[in-house]
């Protein structure tokens, strides 16, 4: 078990939290979407009630090392301050004697300030001892509350803990707890589902869950690598050529682990990817010149009977293009069937488009957990241990 910033006394310290404010702007600079900010805030507001002085940091886009006016994280400290309704200072740089002299301020009534884009600096992605050591003369106690860049060994993530008492805000504790429990101790049955266009970026998950999981369903365009191997038409669709080996050692372990692979038996098909295209129902096979774009009605209800009797859920990946309207309907019968199963199944959703798709349905609040973290929670699917987590203090 790691420490949390539960098992500190913060009165009158300096907490040094990593936020992951990596949030999209526009033109102006505002913020477009404020759900990251939003996600911090228990673990701010929890210091804040301690008595604690809040410092956060965090990157923001690829600068590539040096500074970028456009990447600069005084929009996110403007949202963080309204949401908080207080003032959030906005510092200079993140580290550095100019930096010292604005904490100060933190003596007075200012509670929280937001150290500027650590990636201004090649030292962040490259774990430097020296920069880390520096992050951390701002601070007395670190907090990593950044699931989402959890999987780098950068200097405010790894090399930090070496300088200062660590562990995990409430959102990290909330990764390990779901995501740990799912890939740990799962109710049975398990039942994964994975979609998304690659084979190749969910090699590793599947190949580690195989171990775990009861079945796997697996829909989008990586289902036609599958397809293809088991020798079905499936005419214009997509597919990774070079991952057929793979797909077929994949096909051919579960089989010996007893585990049952579901690939869709129905698609819905169009000759160009366009929201007015005209689609068809085709399957299992689909004819030349048309592919596939989401899942057909047989599947959806093949894939939900399967899901009835679930215990533990974990979904990576959409069913289809789901940011086309009438290409989307696989992903929110899915996202549907486990709003249904809340109370009687553990369902997590794992970052990135599929946490995308299940709010746009509107239906994250029926969710046991969505996870913050694209890459990071493909990576601990994968089993890999992640640099940000490995990295703070036991209990």
């Amino acid at each position: 078990m790691k420490k949390t910033i539960r098992d500190f006394d913060l009165k009158n310290k300096r907490v040094l939290i990593r936020v992951d404010f990596n949030v999209p702007l526009d033109k102006s600079l505002k913020v477009t979407d404020d759900n990251r900010i939003r996600a911090s805030l228990p673990t701010i507001q929890y210091a804040l009630d301690k008595g604690a002085k809040v410092i956060l940091m965090s990157h923001l886009g690829r600068p590539d090392g040096k500074p970028v006016s456009s990447m600069s994280l005084s929009p996110a400290a403007g949202r963080l301050s309204e949401l908080l309704g207080e003032r959030v200072l906005q510092c200079s740089d993140a580290v550095g004697t100019r930096v010292k002299e604005e904490l100060g301020q933190l003596n007075g009534g200012v509670r929280v300030a937001l150290l500027e884009n650590l990636r201004f600096t090649a030292d962040e992605e490259k774990n430097d001892a020296t920069f880390a050591k520096q992050l951390a003369e701002n601070g007395e106690i670190y907090i990593n509350d950044a699931f989402g860049s959890s999987h780098r060994a950068h200097a405010s993530i790894e090399a930090i803990t070496k300088y200062l008492p660590s562990g995990a805000g409430f959102l990290l504790e909330k990764e390990i707890q779901y995501l740990g429990e799912a890939m740990q101790n799962p109710k049975k049955p398990f039942v994964a589902i994975l979609g998304g266009s690659k084979v190749s970026d969910k090699i590793g998950v599947v190949d580690n869950l195989i171990d775990k999981v009861d079945k796997i369903l697996i829909g989008g365009a990586m289902a036609y690598t599958f397809l293809k191997v088991q020798g079905v038409e499936i005419g214009g669709s997509k597919y990774e050529k070079d991952k057929t080996d793979l797909a077929r050692a994949i096909l051919d372990k579960a089989k010996a682990k007893g585990v049952e692979i579901l690939l869709p038996v129905d698609h819905l098909v169009v000759q160009k990817v366009e929201e007015s295209a005209a689609t068809r129902i085709e399957g299992p096979g689909i004819p030349q010149g048309w592919f596939g774009v989401d899942i057909g009605p047989k599947t959806v209800e093949l894939f939900k009977r399967t899901l009835d009797t679930a215990k533990t859920v974990v979904w990576n990946g959409p069913m289809g293009i789901f940011e086309m309207k009438p290409f989307a309907t696989g992903s929110r019968e899915v996202t549907a069937k486990l709003a249904e199963l809340a109370g009687r199944a553990t369902t997590v959703i794992g970052g990135g488009d599929t946490a995308a798709c299940v709010i746009g349905f509107g239906l994250d609040g029926k969710m046991s957990h969505i996870s913050t973290g694209g890459g990071a929670s493909l990576e601990y699917l994968e089993g890999r241990v992640l640099p940000g987590i490995a990295a703070l203090q036991e209990k």
